[in-house]
């Protein structure tokens, strides 16, 4: 017995070294058929990671697992890609791999994990799925390569993505799971399959399924020879709504045939509900319902280049009704008729119905009819609405889970007739509505905005294409306005991707920005905690922001009475506001403030990541010390405003970005103004630099600055503002001031003050006079100062040693002026004759006079003693003028 088992072990040994050995031996043999089958076949570039080979993994069956797939096509389409998988396992026989390199092996499994396929049509019809490579020489071997005859397949977690270029359709499949078993190799046989799915659809830019779920569990008869497919026994779901079909398809050589027929298996109206997707409709399960709802069809004809099947689908509803257990409302006498028909197979005869569609909650009836025909094409509208809802209800019968609340009745009794192509084109002739629709204490709050928005009432007319708003009120936080218009494209907004256009007169007592303020929002993915149905949320980022809506394209003009933006009222302001592309273009506006009023024109852009604007203001007869007060532009662009009180006048044109509450930023402004004070008085305690001054220079006393009628022209940019040259006066001092600052406050100034040297006191002007020979009223002596620090912290610079140079070069240059003058009288005097009779009158005179001209050409150490003279003089002067020397020395960088 021992001997047995012995032989049992060895043999079991024996058989797991050749299972895990074997891989080994077979791997490159396999890897190099995966290649030349793919190369032989396949008009396509396909990589993969690896290929392996496992005799373990689904004993006894042979596994060829094969790694990051990848499927890139060539031209027409080269580059795109056509399929991705994670992993590709191919099942076969272990007798498989003993076949020689010529004989095909036959697959009984194919299993596809994590897989993308993206399937793509063109405008021409071209398509990126036909990559066989097709024999022309007839001398193929069909022994060679895979044979499929599969006993089962599998496609796991994978999307498949349809786009028709041609057609403007996308089918989008999510999240698929899909199995089938059965017997390929039979030419008839039953195929057992499973699959789930998310599934979207859009056609012609019309999204009509969004992610529904769709399960279908289905056994179908496959007749291989004539491609003839029979649904047997099957079960299927869209969200919650079960339907059971049959019916078949049939594949020809030049189109595909179906008759297919489907109807739900039982009547209870819980199959409405169950058509909502399921993140919508919640547990349907505990829900009260009353009446009916049936969906039958039938899916019939040939699928070619021209024809599409018939249609018959029916949905229909009679004296219905529900009511959530958790919700205190039901809504009642619901009736639907609905039908989708196609009776010729002709694309563009498929058309929708709806008659006498109703429902009623509490005493609010709403009813609706109509028509959409040519719906694959230029769909042709024709709708009737009337009845009353009150908002509030809808939320308190129905769970909509909406993130804000919402109050108001809405009342309509209207008709349109239009068609798509009109409403693109924007061709509103061609639209004829009639009616009137009206809301009435309507309410809306939400976490975005800061405070409720009320809307007292609102009227609109339809006349054609044109929706005519003769009154409209509307009240939140601070604001209150009423509006007058008309919209222009009412049904291209509604039906396309149209900008909402129109134009309002609006009228309001107090309009506050503030009360317009978004909470910026995300939006992030969330996961439903019963259903894992995923949905997109948005989120709070915890910053606000004033948003001009891109959706708006419209003109407004208004009057309001007080205009609150941030800290400042505004008065009286009136204009015209152009709403487009996220930017308001504000033209003609005029206001009130500060004692004086504003004119603006410009435009202010929310369009980019970083607000931004461009203005031209004209602000005339303000109040400088309010308007330094409140506006911080100001307090950079003259920050000397601060010890202002009087008048001020500005033309400012700007550009530069805004934070998110559109205050500017000002390191980014740019652009010029010309200011002008129009009366001022001066306090120079209010601000450091002219306090320091006003102790500095003891002669002058700038209360008396006389800054009337002063202009002075400047621009800023990158932080910096260059001042052009102005003068003022400072009680006959005059004062001229040039350089720049920054928005920091730091400065960069130079002052030449030029005093009148019959202001500087008795001794000083004789001395001035005697040195000079000038009359007092005449002279005047040139103070420059140097101004650097900032406005607060200021360093003052008295430049002593150019003062002396620039006076004593003034008084050399005059005596030597006066010795010219006396020498040339001189010699006019000895050739009129005069000279002689000089002489004998006045000894002492002809002395001076005949001596006056030798002394010109005095010798260079002479002058230059005669200078330093000067010099000191003239030093001693402007020391006397800022009345002490130690003071003159401090305040002097030499």
């Amino acid at each position: 017995m021992k001997k047995v088992f012995k032989i049992i072990g060895i043999v079991i040994l024996v058989l797991l070294v050749i299972l895990i050995a074997a891989p080994f031996v077979f791997e490159v043999q396999i890897k190099d058929y995966v290649k030349k089958t793919i190369n032989q076949n396949v008009d396509a570039q396909v990589e993969f990671s690896d290929i392996n080979l496992s005799l373990l993994r689904s004993f006894p069956q042979a596994t060829v697992v094969i790694k990051d797939i990848s499927v890139i096509n060539n031209e027409p389409f080269e580059g795109d890609t056509l399929a991705l998988g994670e992993e590709l396992l191919l099942e076969m026989s272990i007798n498989e791999l003993f076949k020689g390199s010529g004989e095909a092996k036959r697959l009984e499994q194919l299993k596809l994990n994590e897989g993308y396929i993206n399937i793509l049509i063109d405008s021409l019809g071209n398509n990126n799925y036909d990559i066989a490579i097709e024999d022309t020489t007839g001398t193929s071997d069909s022994t060679a390569g895979f044979s499929f005859d599969l006993q089962h397949y599998e496609i796991n977690n994978s999307r498949i993505k349809y786009w028709d270029e041609g057609q403007n359709l996308l089918l989008d499949i999510e999240d698929l799971n899909h199995e089938g078993t059965g017997d390929f190799s039979l030419a008839e046989s039953e195929l057992d399959t499973k699959s789930d799915a998310l599934v979207s659809l859009d056609y012609d830019g019309v999204n009509y399924l969004n992610r529904n779920k769709v399960a279908l569990d289905a056994v179908i008869q496959m007749d291989l020879e004539n491609m003839r497919y029979t649904f047997l026994e099957n079960e299927a779901t869209v969200n919650q709504l079960p339907l059971s079909f049959d019916g078949w398809v049939q594949i020809n050589e030049d189109n595909n045939e179906m008759d297919i027929s489907f109807k739900t298996p039982s009547s209870d109206f819980k199959n409405f509900l169950a058509v909502m997707p399921e993140s919508y409709a919640k547990n349907i399960e505990d829900v009260e319902t009353s009446g009916d709802f049936i969906v039958n069809g039938r899916i019939n004809g040939i699928v070619d280049d021209t024809y599409i099947p018939k249609i018959d689908i029916r949905a229909q509803s009679n004296n219905a009704g529900f009511k959530y257990p958790d919700l205190p409302k039901s809504v009642d006498d619901i009736n639907i008729d609905l039908k989708v028909l196609n009776e010729t197979g002709l694309v563009d005869d498929t058309y929708l119905t709806f008659d006498n569609v109703t429902f009623r909650i509490d005493q609010d009836r709403f009813s609706t009819n109509g028509s959409i025909k040519n719906l694959m094409g230029n769909m042709l509208v024709d709708m009737a609405l009337e009845g009353t809802i009150n908002l509030a209800s809808l939320e308190q019968a129905y769970p909509l889970d909406l993130e804000q609340d919402l109050n108001g009745i809405l009342t309509a009794d209207l008709t349109t007739q239009f068609d798509m192509n009109s409403i693109e084109k924007e061709q509103y002739q061609n639209v004829n509505s009639q009616g009137t629709a009206s809301i009435k204490n309507f309410s809306y709050k939400s976490p975005e905005i800061p405070n409720e928005v009320k809307i007292a009432n609102a009227n609109m007319n339809f006349n054609r294409g044109n929706v005519n708003v003769p009154e409209l009120k509307l009240t939140t936080g601070r604001t209150d306005l009423t509006a007058s218009g008309e919209i222009q494209n009412l049904m291209g907004f509604l039906f396309t991707d149209q900008n909402l256009k129109g134009n309002f007169r609006v009228n309001s007592n107090t309009f506050a920005i503030n009360d317009f303020v978004v909470a910026e929002t995300e939006e992030v993915q969330t996961e439903d905690s019963e259903t894992s149905a995923k949905k997109t949320q948005k989120i709070q980022t915890g910053r606000e922001a004033v948003k001009i809506p891109s959706f708006l394209d419209t003109e407004l003009a208004f009057n309001i009475g007080t205009l609150i933006y941030d800290d400042l009222e505004l008065k009286n302001a009136k204009g015209n506001i152009i709403l487009r592309d996220e930017t308001a273009t504000l033209q003609n506006i005029s206001t009130e403030i500060f004692d004086g009023t504003i004119g603006l024109n410009g435009n202010v852009s929310t369009r980019e990541a970083t607000p931004s604007f461009e203005m031209d203001l004209d602000l005339n007869a303000l109040n400088i010390a309010e308007s330094f007060a409140s506006l911080d532009m100001l307090q950079a662009l003259a920050p000397v405003a601060q010890a202002l009180q009087g008048k001020l006048q500005t033309n400012l044109k700007l550009k530069g970005n805004l934070y998110d509450d559109l205050t500017p930023q000002l390191q980014t402004i740019a652009g010029n103004a010309l200011a002008e004070i129009l009366t001022a008085d001066v306090d120079p305690e209010k601000l450091p630099l002219l306090s320091k001054l006003d102790q500095q220079l003891e002669f002058i006393d700038l209360d008396n600055i006389d800054l009337s009628k002063l202009k002075t022209y400047l621009t800023f940019k990158d932080g910096m503002v260059e001042i052009q040259p102005f003068d003022f006066d400072i009680k006959g001092i005059n004062v001229r001031v040039d350089g720049s600052h920054g928005f920091d406050m730091s400065m960069n100034y130079n002052l030449n003050l030029d005093i009148p040297a019959q202001l500087l006191g008795g001794q000083i002007s004789q001395s001035l006079s005697s040195l000079s020979g000038e009359e007092l009223r005449d002279m005047v002596v040139a103070l420059p100062i140097g101004l650097k620090g900032t406005f607060q912290n200021p360093q003052i610079n008295i430049n002593m040693e150019q003062a002396v140079s620039q006076l004593t070069q003034r008084i050399v240059e005059k005596q030597k002026d006066d010795l010219r003058q006396r020498g040339e009288q001189a010699i006019r005097d000895v050739i009129s004759g005069k000279t002689g009779q000089e002489k004998q009158t006045d000894t002492t005179t002809t002395r001076d006079t005949t001596t006056t001209p030798t002394e010109t050409p005095r010798t260079r150490d002479t002058t230059a003693t005669q200078e330093q003279k000067v010099k000191d003089a003239a030093r001693d002067i402007l020391g006397g003028i800022l009345k002490k020397k130690e003071t003159k020395k401090d305040t002097t960088n030499q």
